[in-house]
C-alpha cells in the first residue's frame, strides 16, 4: 500500500505502517487529505503491483548508513525513528524499487497477496500527540482467500450498524459538544433513564451484598496524591493542580485514597473485617484527544468502584466474593462469555516483592477455586498490586475490558491504617480494590453495540408505546396508559393523527419493546393487542395479563421479550 502510495502521490511522506489484529494501517504526511476516490486509486496501483510479483528482499544495514538513505529519500519521519533506535544495525525490505524501514518478516514477493481492501481514512497526531503534526491514516486488511475477506467485511458491515455513536445520536442518549469539551459526556433523558436502572440494580445488589455506599469529592489537595503514589506513578493521566487559598489541589483520578480516609476516621477492630465501601464515584483522566472515542474512551467518567478491607486470612473468600459478585452482574446484563487475564508485577511498581508474591499467589488460587481459565499478562499489573482482569464478550465475540479486581499491601502501608487484632495489637488490613462494570459510561457503549440499541425491556428507556388507530380511541389508550404508568412501567402515548403503520414504524425504528395497538375491537373487548419490537403480534390481551407478562420480564431482569 506505501508503494501505492508513493507512486500516486509522490510527494506523500512515510511515517509508520504496522500490523495490527485485524488488519494494517499506514500514516502519510500528505499536503491534500485523501479521499474515497483517492482508495480507489490506490487499490488499483496495489493490485498491478501484486501481478509483478516483485520479490521482497531484505536489507542489513548500519543505523547510520539508514539514517543517511532516508534523508536522501527526503523521509524525515523515518530519521526521526532511526534516530531513536538503540541497534547498531537495522533491516530494510525492498520491492519494486520501493524501499521501507521494517523489522518484518516479510512473505517471498508480491504476488503471494490475494484478498486485500482498503477499508476507511482517519486522521492521526504523529506519536498520538495532538502537539504533533496531523497525519492521514489509511486502514485495510488482508486475507488469504476472497471467502474469508468477505465474511470479514460483512463484520464490519454489522459492527457499524451497532456502532454506540450513531445509535446514540439515532436514539437521542448522549451526546458530546466541542462547547463542553471532548471526552466528556451529557446523558439525554433516554439514556439517563437507562443509567438510573443500571444504578437502582447495582446498589440493590451492592446493598444485599453488604457493601457500605460512600459518597466522596471530586478534588482533593494535592498532597492526598503525592501519599497514595498517583503523583509518582499516573500524572501523565492527571489534570494540572488548581490553587486555592495557597494550596494545590487535584481533580480527583482515582477514589480510592478517599475510601482510605473514610476507614481512618475512626478505629477498625479485627471483628469488623471484612469491610466493604462502594462508590459510584465519578473521575477525571486526561487522555490525548487522539484516542478518546465516543463513550469507550473518555475525559471524565463514573467508576461502580469499590474497596475492600480485610485480614489476610480473609484475602481469598473475598476474591473468591468478588468473582462470584462480578460474573453474576454482567450475566444480568446478557454478557455469557468472558476472556481473564491475571496481570502481574510491573517495571515501576511500590512495595516488597514478598507481599507482590502473597498478592498474585491469592489471585492464582481464587481463579483456580472458581475453575477459571485465565492468561498471565506478564508486566501489567498497577504499580500499588496484581490484578485480575475480566474482559466481557459481546455479541459479535468482541472482547470489552471491564471488571477488574486488584489486591493492593502497599497503599494501606503508605496511609498507616491498621486494625486491632484479636491479640489487642494494631496490625495492617489488605485492600482490594475492585469495578465490576469498569465505568458506566463504557460500559452504556458496550451495552448500546452488544444490543445493538435493542434493549432488554428493564433496560429500555421507553417499555411500552400505546399507539391508537384513530381519534375515538384516545380516551380508552389514556385509561391503559395511566393503568401501566400506575404499575412504574414506561410508556408513552401516540394519539398522532397519522397511519398505524407510521406510527409502528416510528416506535420500531426507536426500537420500543412493546407496542401496544388500539383499535374498535379492542375497545368494545376492553383488551389490548401487543407488537413486540420483533414484528410478533400477541393478545388480544387483558391489561391485566399484559401487566403480568412484562412486570415479570422487568422484575427478573430477562434479556429476552
Amino acid at each position: 500500500m506505501a508503494h501505492a502510495v508513493k507512486e500516486l502521490f509522490p510527494d506523500a511522506k512515510l511515517a509508520i505502517g504496522p500490523a495490527t489484529e485485524d488488519g494494517f494501517y499506514y500514516d502519510f504526511d500528505t499536503d491534500k487529505p485523501f479521499t474515497l476516490e483517492d482508495l480507489e486509486l490506490i487499490e488499483r496501483k496495489m493490485r498491478e503491483i501484486i501481478e509483478k510479483d516483485n520479490p521482497f528482499i531484505k536489507r542489513i544495514i548500519s543505523r547510520k548508513e539508514a539514517i543517511e538513505l532516508f534523508k536522501k529519500l527526503g523521509e524525515h519521519y523515518k530519521v526521526e525513528i532511526l534516530e531513536e533506535i538503540q541497534d547498531d544495525e537495522v533491516s530494510l525490505y525492498e520491492e519494486g524499487g520501493f524501499i521501507d524501514l521494517c523489522r518484518g518478516p516479510h512473505i517471498e514477493s508480491t504476488g503471494q497477496v490475494t484478498a486485500f481492501k482498503l477499508l476507511n481514512i482517519a486522521g492521526a497526531y504523529w506519536r498520538g500527540n495532538e502537539k504533533n503534526k496531523m497525519l492521514q491514516r489509511i486502514y485495510g486488511t488482508s486475507f488469504t482467500d476472497k471467502d474469508e475477506l468477505e465474511k470479514f467485511l460483512s463484520f464490519l458491515e454489522e459492527v457499524k450498524k451497532r456502532d454506540h455513536r450513531r445509535l446514540g445520536k439515532d436514539l437521542d442518549l448522549f451526546s458530546i459538544s466541542d462547547d463542553i469539551g471532548a471526552g466528556l459526556i451529557m446523558w439525554h433523558p433516554n439514556g439517563a433513564i437507562i443509567r438510573r436502572a443500571i444504578e437502582d440494580f447495582w446498589l440493590a445488589e451492592h446493598d444485599r451484598a453488604d457493601y457500605k455506599i460512600l459518597y466522596t469529592p471530586h478534588i482533593a489537595k494535592l498532597q492526598l496524591w503525592q501519599k497514595s503514589g498517583h503523583l509518582d506513578f499516573y500524572s501523565e493521566y492527571m489534570y494540572s493542580p488548581m490553587e486555592i487559598e495557597g494550596i494545590d489541589y487535584q481533580i480527583k483520578p482515582m477514589n480510592c485514597p478517599f475510601h482510605i480516609h473514610v476507614y481512618k476516621s475512626s478505629l477498625k477492630s479485627y471483628r469488623e473485617l471484612p469491610l466493604r465501601y462502594a462508590e459510584l464515584g465519578t473521575v477525571y483522566r486526561y487522555e490525548r484527544s487522539g484516542v478518546l472515542h465516543g463513550l469507550l474512551r473518555v475525559r471524565g467518567f463514573t467508576q461502580d468502584d469499590a474497596h475492600i478491607f480485610c485480614r489476610e486470612d480473609q484475602i481469598e473468600d473475598e476474591i473468591l466474593g468478588v468473582l462470584e459478585f462480578t460474573i453474576f452482574i454482567l450475566r444480568t446484563f446478557g454478557f455469557e462469555n468472558y476472556e481473564i487475564y491475571l496481570s502481574t508485577r510491573p517495571e515501576k511498581y511500590v512495595g516488597s516483592i514478598e507481599n507482590w508474591e502473597r498478592a498474585t499467589n491469592a489471585l492464582k488460587r481464587a481463579l483456580s477455586i472458581k475453575g477459571l481459565s485465565y492468561e498471565l499478562d506478564v508486566g501489567e499489573g498497577v504499580f500499588y498490586g496484581p490484578k485480575i482482569d475480566i474482559k466481557v464478550k459481546d455479541s459479535l465475540n468482541r472482547p470489552w475490558q471491564c471488571s477488574t479486581i486488584q489486591v493492593d499491601f502497599n497503599i494501606p502501608e503508605r496511609f498507616d491504617i491498621t486494625y486491632r487484632g484479636k491479640d489487642g495489637k494494631e496490625h495492617r488490613p489488605i485492600m482490594i480494590h475492585r469495578a465490576l462494570m469498569g465505568s458506566l459510561e463504557r460500559f452504556f457503549g458496550v451495552l448500546i453495540e452488544h444490543y445493538a440499541g435493542a434493549f432488554p425491556v428493564w433496560l429500555a428507556p421507553v417499555q411500552v408505546e400505546i399507539l391508537t388507530i384513530s381519534e375515538r380511541h384516545t380516551a380508552y389508550a389514556m385509561l391503559i396508559k395511566e393503568r401501566l404508568k400506575s404499575e412504574c412501567i414506561r410508556t408513552v402515548l401516540n394519539i398522532e393523527n397519522e397511519k398505524i403503520g407510521y406510527k409502528i414504524r416510528n416506535a420500531t425504528l426507536r426500537k420500543v419493546p412493546y407496542l401496544v395497538i388500539i383499535g374498535d375491537k379492542e375497545v368494545s373487548e376492553v383488551k389490548i393487542t401487543v407488537r413486540k419490537r420483533s414484528g410478533e403480534n400477541i393478545g388480544p390481551l387483558t391489561i391485566d395479563d399484559f401487566i403480568t407478562l412484562i412486570k415479570d420480564k422487568i422484575i427478573n431482569k430477562s434479556n429476552e421479550l
